[in-house]
């Protein structure tokens, strides 16, 4: 690994459980990599702007990097894919809000997936148009959304995949913090074991 993009969604920012678990993931990848440059971009400090009528309008004109370089509408789009281009790999942080993902991450999620730049249609379905890589995402929730105690739908998890894999991303490894307010220090402790573990063996 050469580069690593992370990106944080929180509100809540260092303190918040997802961060914090980004934290370990991230110093375990360094220490595969001691040597790998970090892009990091704070997405609830610093939100990705809304796709506006020019953005939508333009996106049959502007499919390629040079197609929109110059043009006003792109420029954020643009950014945010270059990063995400020049990454060998990708942690996410993020909280669940209301069953599914934060503003601030679909408003990037937006920016970069593009039609014609980072995915393509074709009659079998959208195909991604950029490589893959590992990807890592730490999640926290105020409930539990898997297993037999679930008690609230997930549509966090299985979203963050298809979007992802629309664009070409399918190595992803999740780190679930669920249910973390209410038993802070062994629901930590259990996935900071899953991040040791995960970890133990892993080369990137």
């Amino acid at each position: 690994m050469h580069t690593l993009l992370r990106l944080d969604c929180s509100p809540n920012r260092a303190q918040a459980f997802s961060h914090i678990l980004g934290d370990a993931v991230e110093g375990r990848l360094l220490v595969a990599a001691p040597r790998a440059a970090v892009i990091r971009r704070n997405l609830a400090d610093d939100p990705p702007p809304p796709v506006d009528r020019a953005f939508s309008a333009g996106m049959r004109d502007h499919q390629t990097a040079e197609a929109a370089r110059g043009v006003a509408a792109f420029a954020a789009s643009e950014a945010l894919i270059s990063e995400l281009e020049a990454s060998d790999a990708l942690l996410l942080t993020t909280p669940m809000h209301n069953f599914t993902v934060p503003a601030v991450l679909k408003l990037w999620l937006d920016q970069v997936v593009r039609f014609g730049r980072t995915f393509r249609s074709t009659p079998e379905g959208k195909i991604g148009l950029l490589r893959d890589r590992p990807t890592f995402i730490c999640t926290a929730s105020g409930s539990l959304y898997s297993g037999e105690a679930a008690r609230q739908p997930d549509f966090l998890t299985p979203y963050l995949s298809a979007i992802l894999a629309c664009i070409g991303i399918r190595d992803l490894t999740l780190f679930r913090a669920e249910a973390a307010g209410r038993d802070p220090e062994n629901v930590m402790a259990r996935v900071r074991a899953e991040i040791r573990d995960h970890f133990q063996d892993e080369r990137i």
